[in-house]
């Protein structure tokens, strides 16, 4: 008989999105915090506890555990 294995458990991480609570598997870019979304990627700005995030940076700034990310999409108006 083969010993059991026991399971592996994931431990969720906590960050802010737009003042909302959100529980994620580990740390992300913010490119891949994005994809999980449905925004235009072209019309939107991203800070990370409260620095503007540039869009060439999204791959390589990471949101951790207890970060405060705000998605902000432009809209148009005239």
């Amino acid at each position: 008989m083969s010993p059991l294995t026991p399971l592996l458990t994931v431990e969720m991480i906590q960050i802010k999105v737009n003042g909302e609570n959100v529980e994620i598997e580990s740390s992300m870019s913010v490119q891949q915090l994005l994809e999980t979304v449905d925004v235009p990627p072209n019309y939107l700005a991203v800070e990370v506890n409260a620095d503007v995030v540039p869009r060439e940076d999204y791959a390589s700034t990471m949101v951790n555990d207890g970060d405060d990310v705000e998605v902000v999409t432009l809209v148009g108006g005239g």
